[in-house]
């Protein structure tokens, strides 16, 4: 009989996301499959200090996405790179753990999902549940997103990035006559529609940019679709395949943070999208083609716009989507009747998969 595989569940972190992710850690967890995997779950507080919880993850309010907080263990940690396999070291006495076959990361925005985890685990030699370096990072800066997709003829929203060291050079006035007079600012490199804000004048456009600038060095600013929002979970490698396409319906002005996962009542999903079924498979494929484009891996939220003029825009990418109870990517699944205990283990023989291809090819002459 095959020993089971160590899964590294890896939450928390450094970001402004941080709840986030400890909720959707809760699901994984509970989601994985223990006749096939022993979760090594390790939580990351705010200061980035790695602790390992041998008996469960520990929480403060743990049901509360306004109030959770990891609770840190007394078992600090390292992972250090080994030749065969991540190895996961006591910072206490450094005596070896346990080691690691896979990671999932479940770390929301930077230090999680834009390359970061993905880079230790290709130097530490373990595979790693989602996209690679490449694809992490330029799903997760929109305004480099924005140009790839472009570039391989995927429309997307128009927008204007502004940089700290640029914000002088883009005026309300100049950007208006440009993009309208109502806004959306967003930093660069966050989601969760944290940092994210709605303008339609030229104080709270001065406002939002610098609330924005404060999370990152670089802003999108962009035009107001007046349409639907969509969205796709894409799953798989070199062969993505697309979920059917669900709705967001907001109740208010855009999809918050609040919306998504505070208030549930505050956005409703539906799934499948009340749509027509050319617009639907259009959306599927238009969805392929941005995972193709962006060298996404294992999985990734897609999320659109389908205009009032019946056009397809792509909105954003998201390489590690919540997997939180209300979250569209594990319910798109759901409806396709995928239970999230077969999503996990796909998710993760999909790592291993990837990370055999690429341990095969030739790295020394």
């Amino acid at each position: 009989m095959n020993r089971k595989l160590n899964v590294g569940i890896l939450c928390g972190g450094k970001s402004s996301e941080h709840r986030i992710s400890l909720i959707s850690a809760q699901n994984v967890i509970q989601s994985l499959d223990l006749n096939r995997f022993n979760p090594i779950i390790i939580g990351i507080d705010t200061g980035g200090q790695w602790f390992y919880y041998p008996d469960g993850l520990l929480l403060k309010h743990a049901e509360s996405p306004s109030d959770i907080s990891l609770i840190r263990s007394s078992h600090k940690v390292l992972l250090s790179q080994n030749a065969e396999e991540g190895t996961i070291y006591s910072m206490t006495d450094f005596k070896i753990i346990t080691t690691l076959d896979v990671i999932f990361p479940i770390i929301h925005g930077t230090y999680g999902e834009d390359g970061s985890i993905q880079g230790l685990a290709k130097i530490a030699g373990i595979a790693c549940v989602g996209c690679g370096i490449l694809g992490a990072a330029v799903g997760m800066d929109k305004d480099v997103m924005k140009k790839i997709l472009r570039d391989a003829n995927i429309p997307v929203a128009p927008s204007v990035t502004i940089k700290n060291r640029t914000r002088d050079d883009h005026p309300y006035e100049k950007v208006s006559a440009k993009l309208g007079q109502t806004l959306y600012i967003k930093p660069a490199n966050l989601g969760s529609s944290i940092g994210v804000s709605r303008i339609n004048n030229e104080a709270s456009y001065i406002k939002a940019i610098k609330l924005g600038l404060s999370y990152d060095d670089k802003v999108l600013v962009e035009q107001t679709i007046t349409g639907r929002e969509i969205e796709c979970a894409v799953i798989g490698n070199d062969t993505p395949q697309a979920s059917t396409i669900g709705e967001i319906i907001p109740q208010n002005d855009f999809y918050t943070f609040e919306n998504k996962y505070v208030n549930s009542d505050g956005a409703l999903l539906s799934i499948p999208a009340n749509l027509p079924q050319d617009i639907l498979k259009k959306a599927q494929s238009m969805a392929c083609q941005a995972y193709r484009a962006l060298d996404c891996k294992g999985m990734t939220r897609v999320d659109m716009f389908y205009t009032d003029e019946r056009t397809l825009l792509i909105n954003e990418v998201n390489t590690i989507p919540g997997f939180t109870k209300i979250s569209m990517y594990p319910k798109l699944w759901e409806h396709e009747g995928v239970s999230q205990m077969e999503l996990i283990t796909r998710l993760i023989d999909l790592a291993i998969e990837q990370y055999q291809k690429e341990s095969a090819y030739k790295h020394i002459s």
